[in-house]
């Protein structure tokens, strides 16, 4: 319900619709796949409210644009920043989130034998992730031309690319660090999930 008022709300009146569609889109994949798999893998409640949360910080970011959001010339004022955070902290959750999402997958499958492998491959994948990403924005800046600089939001930034990726990379390794025991000790309360080895 908190997606769907976000939705409502945030594509109301957007800054360019065009944006908002792009940049909202992760949503409108996610709460299908999410609803498909309620039964058959349905997360912890802290992967969940991580994915709750990502979802909204989209939502606010496609109505205003990212470079645009109320808040971050908030953040920018008291901490003397020379642009809007925003978009940085957009990327942050690019990494914290899903760092959280695929380390469940590989946990309650047991998709590793070797345990120690865990961190760094949660990173590399959330890396590949961001690149990915940053390749769509690519795209979009060829197609669309000008009309992509809101949804890229560089704010003239030419290492923006690059720090989107880094944000995103220092996002999934303060998932891993800060909530893994925690994470851990949601999933061994979770019920056997059918085609799942035994549990860590």
């Amino acid at each position: 319900m908190a997606w769907l008022a976000g939705l409502i709300l945030s594509g109301w009146a957007p800054y360019d619709r065009a944006t908002w569609m792009m940049e909202v889109a992760p949503v409108l994949i996610a709460w299908p796949i999410l609803f498909a798999l309620r039964d058959r893998f349905p997360f912890t409640p802290l992967a969940l409210t991580l994915i709750g949360v990502h979802g909204l910080v989209l939502m606010l970011g496609g109505a205003y644009s990212y470079a645009r959001v109320p808040i971050g010339f908030t953040v920018q004022d008291w901490l003397g920043l020379a642009r809007n955070p925003y978009d940085r902290f957009g990327h942050l959750m690019q990494g914290f989130v899903p760092a959280i999402v695929i380390r469940e997958i590989f946990v309650r499958r047991e998709l590793l034998r070797v345990r120690n492998m865990l961190f760094p491959i949660v990173l590399l994948i959330c890396l590949a992730i961001s690149a990915l990403y940053e390749l769509i924005e690519f795209a979009a800046a060829l197609a669309l031309g000008q009309g992509a600089d809101a949804f890229l939001g560089t704010q003239g930034d030419p290492w923006d690319t690059q720090w989107d990726m880094l944000m995103c990379l220092l996002g999934a390794a303060l998932a891993l660090f800060t909530l893994g025991r925690w994470h851990d000790a949601m999933c061994n309360r979770l019920p056997f999930i059918e085609g799942s080895a035994k549990r860590i």
